[in-house]
């Protein structure tokens, strides 16, 4: 088996450090990066492959969400954010840029590192493909087809598209849909799967309707709410 590796981006060094310890406890090797251009540098240019990066939003150089941008223009590797603001607005930005998770500083190492855990086992080997109506899923190469054309989606946007399709005809309650894609009990606004639902149902195109609102309950995937207004 292959060695995991971690990339932890944060300007103190107490922190890298302190990750750089827990990390390796459970089995992982770490790189680390100082600031935003070092981490670009080790995400694109470095000799390993890198399986998940820990990025702080106030870097030198580049912040995290400049960071985050370039690396989801090229890469699908997870990234979780580490931030020492709480605010809503922050966390729903760092969502749509394609963050796996967001992480307030302070935090304790332990938690941080089971979600870790948690988001790297959604890694394991899966059956190849999936499809549902006129959807194609290549599980392995993390491409989506509608309609034969090619749609970019966040890995958080891929999982949660898995998730429906997993789940078709079943009416998933918010809460569900959270624990089962973000494979936690998050604790943070239920609007955090209506800002990823709406994003989705935008690049379905014309094949939104796919996704249906299920009042009063959350969310459905059924063909036959293809003539459906959406809310």
């Amino acid at each position: 088996m292959r060695n995991i590796y971690v990339l932890v981006a944060d300007d103190e060094f107490r922190i890298r450090k302190l990750l750089a310890e827990f990390l390796q406890r459970e089995g992982y090797k770490v790189l680390e990066a100082a600031d935003g251009e070092e981490t670009i540098d080790l995400v694109f240019n470095s000799k390993v492959k890198i399986d998940l990066v820990i990025l702080d939003v106030m870097m030198p150089k580049y912040d995290g969400w400049f960071v985050l941008e370039r690396i989801r223009e090229f890469s699908t590797v997870p990234v979780v954010m580490l931030t020492a603001r709480s605010d809503e607005n922050d966390q729903l930005k760092g969502f749509k840029l394609g963050a796996d998770d967001y992480v307030t500083k302070p935090f304790s190492p332990s938690v941080l590192i089971a979600r870790i855990n948690n988001i790297l086992k959604k890694e394991k080997t899966e059956q190849s493909d999936l499809s549902f109506g006129v959807i194609y899923m290549n599980l392995a190469s993390r491409e989506v087809f509608v309609d034969k054309n090619k749609v970019e989606l966040t890995p958080k946007e891929f999982e949660l598209l898995k998730y429906f399709i997993d789940n078709k005809g079943i009416a998933l309650s918010r809460d569900k849909i959270l624990n089962a894609v973000w494979n936690y009990d998050y604790f943070g606004d239920l609007r955090t799967v209506d800002t990823h639902i709406k994003q989705l149902r935008s690049k379905l195109g014309s094949f939104a309707s796919y996704v249906s609102t299920v009042r009063s309950v959350g969310y459905r995937l059924d063909l036959e709410n293809e003539n459906i207004h959406q809310e």
